[in-house]
């Protein structure tokens, strides 16, 4: 009978969460628009942990998920296939980083 959480194996949860700890904290990174005297209007803000900056990210990629599942129902033809491709890359991008912070969090044995 399959279990409502899947068996976990501690000692790479411990593993995980000491790789998510020993990660840099971001640099700043400016980026997108410009105003009139080139200076950036956006930017990565230094010294955000490892762990806030992923969840962050995981937030980004499921609004994107959701904005372009709404597109998707209003799109035809080849636009349909190229918003679903986009989606499916999307997922699996925030697949990924919720998978790493999973592994940085205790969780059910």
């Amino acid at each position: 009978m399959p279990t409502a959480h899947p068996r976990r194996d501690p000692e790479l949860d411990r593993s995980n969460a000491n790789l998510l700890a020993a990660l840099h904290g971001t640099r700043h990174r400016p980026f997108g628009l410009r105003d009139a005297q080139g200076h950036p209007l956006f930017a990565v803000q230094p010294q955000v942990n490892a762990e806030d900056a992923l969840m962050h990210v995981s937030l980004l990629l499921k609004c994107a998920e959701e904005v372009s599942d709404e597109i998707t129902e209003r799109a035809s033809g080849i636009e349909r296939g190229l918003i679903w491709s986009m989606v499916h890359s999307v997922e699996m991008a925030r697949a990924v980083v919720d998978a790493l912070l999973d592994g940085a969090r205790p969780g059910p044995a």
